[in-house]
């Protein structure tokens, strides 16, 4: 995974697809192709670059966290190196809908979790720290 800026990532576009503009986010896979790989290499699966100050704007244009732009494109371009695209419409509805559930098992995992349950324990807690 690179994290990376609109520069290097225009580059790479341009270089690898012969698109001379930053694009967000870009998966070059290491299972495409019919060589063998060779039973002593680690199965790699590719790399995954994202330009931060695209997801970042990308995230104010649609009034969201920069976090979740990027965990989101992180999980979009996984699904690339896994083989998913996104080529005809049905395509397109499922690595939508598989994006959405990665980045909802991401966020389960990284965001404390929330509510008035939640919201009274944390309550709690505090009171007896001062006690």
């Amino acid at each position: 995974v690179l994290l990376t800026d609109d520069d290097q990532i225009q580059e790479l576009n341009a270089l690898y697809r012969k698109k001379d503009k930053p694009t967000d986010v870009l998966a070059f896979a290491m299972r495409e192709g019919s060589a063998p790989r060779h039973p002593t290499e680690p199965e790699l699966l590719g790399d995954v670059i994202v330009s931060i100050p695209t997801a970042r704007a990308q995230a104010r244009r649609a009034r969201r966290e920069a976090l979740d732009e990027v965990t989101m494109l992180l999980a979009h371009g996984l699904l690339h190196l896994l083989g998913w695209d996104h080529d005809t419409p049905a395509k397109d509805r499922a690595m939508r809908a598989e994006t959405a559930r990665l980045c909802a098992a991401a966020e389960a995992t990284t965001r404390p979790p929330s509510g008035p349950r939640v919201a009274s324990q944390r309550r709690e807690a505090r009171r007896r720290k001062l006690h």
